[in-house]
């Protein structure tokens, strides 16, 4: 039976801090590129926010086909809500995709120093994904009986047609969570090895499956042809091509069967707090269907603008926290305190300054992407508008999304999911009743700032913990540079609402894309200028060409 190292201490570090958390890329950062090649951390951000950023494009094109085909009314409603009972399996009983905490294990396997170490990663990549899949397998057939019912307790403004579609297209989709496990099991051999190519092109393949499934079949198969495509792009995407990467990289599965396998008792201890307890990131989505429910229209334009939303928030937050993952464990398990702190309040910083840049962006153009997006087919003009408000109050906490992923990867990194599970339930219990109240005296777009206003609490929880633990220090983040950045925003966002207010109302797509692209260059022009005047580094870091070494 293989053994499973231990983590390296970490108590008494001198590590002096280093001066930027991803480096610039090293010579040769081109080969880096290749779809079998390790990355660097800056090549790694490379590629995964160009494949967020093509992922984000699949998924406005998604949101548009659904406005287009299908509009803002029921059949939506239930579209949306089926995707709750998969991911409430995938999330309470695997924690999540599980690569996060096998990343921290196979991590520990390769710097053991242990020859045999690869085989026994390998073993122990079988063990987990044979036993945890096994369960799984029960608790998607379990669910496949019981769809109808969920629907009904946790659904229960829908009318009955309207959950009996619900539950009808959930049983399509509950094959997802067994897709998505095995793929991230397989992606977190290729993680450690800091291979992240196949990280990059798999979302784009769940998300082309969708737009494929909505053009080729909506005419045949209804609301049903998003689901099967969702599947069919969720088994060539997270689970094939991982599978592939993973298989071509080295990974040998056995078809062993050892529930006391090291590596599924500390899988299990890693997992289980995520399992038990969940953050905003989660279920924000479960509160506010439940809340809305009955009001189909209002929930659907809702959820079309957290869609919207979540596309340029995973080309910034996620991309850059599966980049880091690996980064920050490797750290971690060295001892590098300081140089982990360092890291980690660098990543956060540039994160920030760069999400504030980019919300002034999404706030200025704010109406003519609804337009570009939904408009047309079954979306309406009323549908329109509402959408661009709650879109608007998304966007006011971008930042807060983008950068609590990096602080809660700042602790999977060092092998610690209980604080952030037990920080996140706790925020979560805490942000119900003012989703209710705010939902009351706002109505739905209470449900938006009551995102806004959790999200806000648990970066700020996270990062509390990390400093109170002595893991990484609030002092080092760059608060001249964020407020450097935070004129920035305001300047662009300021340049953009004053070019769209002297011109005279968008008519039609084209002249709306035209608009956009005019929007944007002056934009840019404005951040650029008020980064140059106030000093900021932050152009210098974008823009630098110098190979440097971390």
């Amino acid at each position: 039976m293989s053994r499973l190292p231990t983590a390296a201490s970490t108590e008494n570090s001198t590590a002096a801090p280093i001066a930027a958390v991803a480096p610039i890329a090293p010579k040769g950062w081109r080969r880096s590129l290749r779809l079998n090649g390790a990355q660097t951390a800056f090549s790694a951000s490379l590629i995964l926010m160009a494949s967020s950023l093509l992922s984000g494009v699949f998924g406005l094109l998604r949101g548009k086909l659904v406005a287009k085909y299908f509009g803002a009314g029921p059949q939506t409603a239930a579209y949306f809500a089926a995707f709750q009972l998969p991911d409430m399996i995938l999330y309470l009983l695997i924690g999540g995709a599980g690569s996060a905490a096998f990343v921290t294990i196979l991590t520990r396997y390769r710097s053991s120093g242990d020859p045999a170490a690869e085989a026994d990663g390998d073993r122990a990549i079988s063990a987990v994904l044979n036993v945890l899949g096994l369960v799984l397998l029960g608790a998607v057939l379990l669910g496949e009986m019981l769809a109808p019912l969920y629907v009904r307790i946790f659904l229960p403004g829908f009318a009955p047609a309207e959950a009996a579609l619900c539950a009808h297209v959930t049983r399509i989709l509950l094959i997802g969570p067994l897709f998505f496990f095995a793929g991230g099991v397989f992606a977190s051999r290729l993680l450690v090895q800091k291979i992240l190519a196949y990280q990059a092109v798999a979302p784009v393949l769940y998300s082309g499956g969708i737009v494929l499934g909505a053009v080729l079949l909506h005419g045949r198969f209804g609301i049903d042809s998003l689901a099967i495509g969702a599947m069919a792009g969720a088994f060539v995407g997270p689970l094939l091509l991982n599978y592939l990467g993973a298989r071509g990289a080295g990974l040998r599965w056995s078809p062993i069967f050892q529930p006391g396998h090291p590596a599924v008792r500390e899988w299990l201890r890693l997992s289980l707090p995520l399992m038990l307890g969940q953050s905003l990131t989660t279920t924000d989505g479960w509160i506010r269907q439940f809340i809305i429910s009955g009001d189909a229209a209002n929930l659907s334009r809702l959820n079309f603008a957290r869609q919207l939303f979540t596309a340029p928030m995973n080309v910034l937050g996620p991309a850059a926290g599966i980049a880091s993952l690996p980064f920050f464990a490797a750290l971690w398990t060295k001892g590098d305190v300081a140089v982990f702190s360092a890291a980690v309040d660098r990543s956060v910083s540039r994160m920030i300054a760069v999400s504030l840049l980019v919300s002034g962006w999404m706030i200025g153009v704010a109406p003519l992407l609804i337009d570009l997006m939904l408009r047309g087919g079954s979306f309406a003009a009323r549908d329109a508008a509402s959408t661009t408000h709650y879109f608007l109050l998304y966007t006011l906490g971008l930042f807060l999304w983008t950068s609590q992923s990096l602080y809660a990867r700042a602790f999977f990194g060092a092998g610690d999911t209980l604080t952030p599970m037990l920080s996140g339930t706790a925020v979560t219990v805490v942000s119900i009743p003012v989703y209710l109240l705010l939902y009351r005296t706002l109505g739905t777009a209470g449900l938006a700032w009551a995102a806004g206003a959790g999200m806000l609490l648990h970066t700020c929880a996270l990062a509390v913990l990390l400093h109170r633990k002595r893991m990484v220090s609030i002092a080092e983040l760059e608060w001249g540079e964020l407020a450097r950045a935070l004129a920035g925003s305001v300047a662009g966002c300021s340049a953009v609402l004053v070019f769209l207010r002297l011109l005279p109302q968008a008519h039609g797509h084209a002249q709306s894309l035209l608009y956009v692209a005019g929007a944007s260059l002056l934009w840019a022009a404005a951040v650029f200028a008020a980064l140059r005047l106030s000093g900021s580094s932050l152009l210098d870091v974008v823009l630098r060409r110098r190979a440097t070494k971390p």
